[in-house]
């Protein structure tokens, strides 16, 4: 379930801080579970290595996560909306072709983290059983792991307000926990505070050696920065910004809490110990195990919500093969994507079948999220320089959060062999997928024909007043491709009068248009023919529901309320009884005419989108049309030059 924009959180208030608590910090705020951890991993314990993480992981919070997402990228919202389809709108009214792929890139990376963040996070925090039984088998493990991640997903379906309020709570609770435990042991060692110089990076990833590729696990700390972006219109920046202040600390004091611990264990090897769990007093372990179990079932939570929420935005901007949404809960904004989320399912479930442990998942971790971050930040440097007119600024922006995420991937890379290839092949399939939805949309409107609706006006006139032409209905409403009253689809004239004339008392065009602004819902009429022919435009952003059928319903009673229209059904024998007009609603399918001379490629895109239109939503069920007046056509395209054929007549 996802939870979209709420008015009343927007403002600073403590329930809004407390709230950002459960839906936003979820996945950076479990990340010390495994993070310490894994910069260690079989290196020897020594000073170069903890007071060079510590570092490492201080300075990356303070420059991506604080000053890129928490200053700048949400001053880069969009009507209050955040995260890379909001600024992929904010930035494409610029006219700049390319800045499409940054956002499908990131969507895809985004979707194949979610695959990873539920497992390795879940893992983490189970595996803590481990300091209180050593013993425990690695089966047991994964047998509470995967039941606990399909009672997860199983709920996502049923939708509860109840728990998210309590999501803030528990996460209080959670932050307040581990800064207390990391403080109490860095009071033991206050000399690890030195790690804060940055001389100490510097000298890990230059000095130590191997040490630059340790970065790929230093970057785990700061793995859902960009959910603080994405989840922006939920409870809006100011209570993320105060909320962060808070987190931040809390994420330091467990941090330096854990290179203090490894301070007095100096030359030794880590092995099975889990620093964030040793530092714990045992007489408080198991609570710790039960809050960090809860805290990653939240952070897991959150993240299958972004997700359902970005795919919607996706199928909204015609990005994603349409799919069925749900709204499970009165709860305002919950939206259920059955699909996406047994999908997810399923590959959370196969990525600790695959991997066993976190150790190994981290290898599959991180590589897909340092594209998206990367992504984000090519869209944001563009957006700070066309609207901030400070080109210099922008470019010393971009160089210093290219060099730091370059870097990142770089390191990242070298996990490829040891798990990045799982979430690198999702989210190329997931790439792949919107290119070819992409691809096939651009050709189809490149070589749909609009022509003058002006010069038909008559023809229509004369169709409905002859009555030798049986009458298909009373009202026939075709959607448009066409956003002017101007023009008309050529397939739809062709539709009218070419294919089988279809006489109609009143003919309805119907264009919708997703729009940059998240929440817009308005429509225009304009009237082709008065009480005859209407050209309706019904503009929706790409957060609100598009329910087309619902919300023409609504106009058409709005015009006949205001006298423009007569609802009332013209045959007598129901005219009498105040019977209600009959619609016939017609959707035109574009299909590539077998003449047309085209590329491999080009007919590659095509049949892989027939293959994606084969297995997604019907445009009537996306929209909501009713099927029990309906009527689908295939009108053949020309979308490349008419193959030429030789044929010679022969006398006999």
């Amino acid at each position: 379930m996802a939870y979209t924009h709420d008015k009343h959180l927007t403002p600073l208030s403590t329930a809004g801080v407390l709230i950002s608590l459960g839906i936003i910090y979820g996945d950076i705020g479990t990340s010390p579970i495994y993070t310490f951890r894994f910069i260690v991993d079989e290196h020897p314990i020594t000073e170069d290595i903890i007071f060079g993480g510590l570092s490492c992981v201080f300075w990356t919070l303070t420059l991506i996560t604080t000053i890129k997402y928490v200053y700048l990228a949400l001053s880069a919202d969009n009507k209050g909306e955040g995260g890379i389809f909001a600024l992929y709108a904010l930035v494409r009214r610029y006219k700049a072709g390319w800045v499409i792929f940054p956002a499908i890139i990131g969507c895809a990376t985004l979707i194949s983290d979610g695959f990873i963040t539920p497992a390795i996070s879940v893992t983490s925090a189970i595996e803590g059983l481990r300091t209180l039984d050593p013993n425990i088998s690695s089966r047991t493990i994964i047998t509470i792991v995967v039941v606990i991640l399909v009672g997860l997903f199983i709920f996502q379906q049923f939708g509860s307000g109840v728990v998210g309020r309590t999501f803030g709570p528990i996460m209080l609770v959670w932050f307040s926990f581990i800064a207390v435990i990391g403080f109490s042991h860095l009071m033991h060692k206050p000399e690890i505070l030195q790690a804060i110089n940055p001389v100490y990076a510097f000298n890990l990833l230059v000095k130590y050696p191997g040490g630059f590729w340790i970065l790929g696990a230093v970057f785990l700390c700061t793995t859902g920065a960009e959910a603080m972006y994405s989840d922006l219109g939920h409870v809006g920046k100011g209570n993320i910004r105060v909320g962060w202040g808070f987190v931040k600390v809390a994420l330091l004091l467990s941090y330096f809490g854990q290179g203090a611990y490894l301070l007095e264990h100096k030359n030794e090897f880590l092995g099975d110990r889990i620093p964030f769990f040793e530092i714990m007093p045992d007489y408080l372990k198991i609570f710790g195990i039960i809050l960090a179990t809860m805290a990653t079932i939240i952070a897991s939570q959150a993240l299958i919500s972004g997700t359902f929420t970005l795919v919607n935005e996706a199928m909204k901007l015609k990005l994603w093969p349409s799919t069925r949404v749900r709204y499970p809960s009165t709860v305002k904004g919950q939206i259920y994507v059955p699909a996406i989320n047994w999908i997810l399912m399923l590959g959370c479930i196969l990525v600790v079948l695959i991997f066993k442990e976190s150790q190994r998942m981290e290898g599959a971790y991180g590589l897909a999220i340092t594209f998206d971050m990367l992504m984000t930040t090519s869209l944001l440097v563009y957006y700070f320089s066309v609207t901030r007119k400070s080109t210099w600024r922008s470019l010393a922006l971009g160089v210093l959060f290219f060099s730091i995420e370059g870097a990142f991937l770089i390191s990242n890379l070298n996990k490829f062999a040891h798990g990045g290839w799982f979430s690198f092949t999702i989210a190329s399939l997931f790439f792949i997928m919107m290119y070819i939805l992409l691809r096939a949309r651009r050709l189809r409107e490149r070589h749909t024909e609009f022509v003058d609706l002006k010069h038909y006006v008559g023809m229509i006139q004369d169709l409905q007043a002859d009555t030798t032409v049986p009458k298909e209905a009373t009202n026939l409403v075709y959607l448009a491709m066409a956003d002017s009253k101007r023009y008309i689809d050529s397939n739809i004239i062709y539709s009218i009068f070419k294919k089988r004339p279809k006489r109609a008392d009143v003919y309805w065009f119907v264009h919708v248009d997703t729009v940059d602004n998240p929440f817009t819902s308005k429509y225009v009429v304009d009237t082709i023919i008065p009480k005859k022919c209407f050209f309706v435009r019904i503009k929706l952003g790409f957060k609100t529901d598009h329910r087309v059928n619902l919300i023409f319903n609504k106009i058409i009673h709005e015009m006949a309320d205001a006298g423009e229209i007569d609802l009332t059904s013209p045959y007598p024998a129901l005219h009498k009884y105040s019977m209600m007009a009959d619609f016939k609603f017609i959707i035109l399918h574009s299909w590539a005419s077998s003449d047309s001379e085209i590329s491999n490629f080009e007919r590659l895109i095509i049949q892989g989108y027939r293959l994606l239109k084969a297995n997604s939503l019907s445009t009537e069920e996306l929209y909501g049309i009713e099927a029990a007046n309906l009527e689908i056509e295939k009108v053949p395209i020309q979308v490349g030059p008419q193959a030429k054929v030789k044929i010679k007549r022969e006398k006999e």
